[in-house]
């Protein structure tokens, strides 16, 4: 792996290639129409693309532009992304298909403790962090996974496990949840869904309505004090906190490191922050899904192919994982009398975060696009809690 002599080492022409390969790769998805990136996301091309750079001495595998997007990026587009979060608008049109989708999270919890005990002994005694940026991703999205792994400290090696493993779940998952409307009457009836659900899920669906105003340059100036006031908060009471906590319990100081303790502050803060008026400030999702882009590319980045080979054990794991998964979405469904429809989306929610629950939705019940986006978020509010404890709970499970 290349340091120092890289065809671009500039930290502006670093950071220039990594907006690049992101751009990139959305551009072409969308010029070539390719079903490719049905089943495919972008994303594992984002995170490939700059890890061959990488390794073939196009841009280093140092900078700080890596070093800048852990500090300050990725606290940024934590709150970006949370300050959107809108509990009570998910729970009036989804009902009780919440409930489905926090049994998914569990399953989600349970699934990683008990597919890593399945399979640890394939994989590094590190794979837990691994795992747990994995569970990330599968009880919120990408943002959750890039923040447990910098809670936990895993390598880049492992992140990059996670994302192979993640993609080559998603190519099974997405047409399962897809394919599960063509039985829906039949599942239904298995679940002893009442009759009027969903004519009650689109009534209240129909009540909810989205604002979709172009955002004014006012609005950018508030959403950047908000922003960036929340994040430089995170920066100041972290160390302080990260101190009182190692001093109160010296057992938790290797679990509440000073990075943890940042990034769980900081998404406590946005999910305050959700329940007031900064909530209604336009476009913050989309501009923070972006800088999450450009942080899986620096990711990529860092990463070394040599770190693969234990990709057939990870993924392995990864797909029993998703059985336990699906088994408590099913018990879920049965347990509280829910649908198919909200059954696939709050399974995609969880596994396919915001990118995937609306193309499930759209599929299944156009009417719950909108939900199916709340209901994504939600996963992202929980992501940051859970996921770490995923993995600190594989870990002890399995002795290390």
């Amino acid at each position: 792996m290349a340091t120092t002599e890289a065809l671009i080492s500039s930290p502006i022409g670093v950071l220039a290639v990594l907006c690049v390969v992101a751009a990139f790769f959305f551009l072409f998805a969308q010029v070539s129409k390719a079903r490719l990136f049905n089943y495919v996301p972008p994303l594992l091309f984002i995170y490939a693309t700059p890890v061959f750079l990488n390794n073939f001495d196009v841009i280093p595998s140092e900078s700080v532009i890596y070093t800048g997007l852990s500090q300050f990026a990725l606290p940024v587009f934590i709150v970006l992304m949370l300050i959107k979060v809108n509990v009570p608008a998910v729970i009036r049109v989804m009902g009780k298909g919440v409930l489905v989708m926090l049994m998914g999270t569990a399953g989600v919890v349970v699934g990683g403790v008990v597919s890593y005990l399945l399979v640890h002994n394939w994989l590094s005694d590190d794979a837990w962090k691994g795992f747990g940026a994995l569970a990330g991703s599968w009880i919120g999205g990408t943002a959750n996974m890039l923040a447990t792994k910098e809670m936990l400290g895993a390598s880049d090696a492992q992140l990059g496990l996670a994302v192979i493993a993640d993609n080559a779940v998603y190519v099974v998952w997405l047409p399962l949840l897809l394919m599960s409307r063509d039985f829906a009457d039949k599942f239904n009836k298995w679940a002893r869904v009442p009759a009027d659900r969903l004519e009650a899920m689109d009534a209240a669906a129909a009540m909810h309505v989205e604002e979709d105003e172009a955002p004014t340059m006012p609005q950018y100036l508030y959403l950047a004090a908000v922003v960036f006031g929340v994040t430089a908060i995170g920066h100041a009471l972290s160390p302080g906190l990260a101190d009182w906590i190692a001093s109160v319990s010296p057992k938790l100081a290797g679990v509440f490191s000073e990075t943890t303790t940042r990034i769980l502050l900081v998404t406590t803060l946005a999910l305050v922050l959700s329940t007031t008026a900064i909530s209604k400030l336009p476009n913050s999702t989309a501009i923070g899904t972006a800088l999450v882009y450009v942080f899986v590319a620096g990711m990529g980045a860092r990463a070394s192919v040599a770190g693969l080979a234990e990709a057939p054990a990870f993924v392995l794991g990864a797909f029993i994982w998703i059985s336990i998964h699906g088994l408590f979405c099913l018990a879920g469904a049965w347990i509280f009398r829910v649908d198919v429809h909200s059954v696939a989306i709050a399974s995609a929610a969880n596994i396919g975060a915001a990118a995937s629950a609306p193309i499930v939705a759209a599929h299944h019940r156009p009417s719950l696009v909108p939900a199916s986006i709340l209901m994504a978020l939600l996963g992202y509010a929980l992501g940051n809690y859970l996921a770490p404890l995923t993995g600190q709970l594989a870990r002890i499970a399995a002795g290390q």
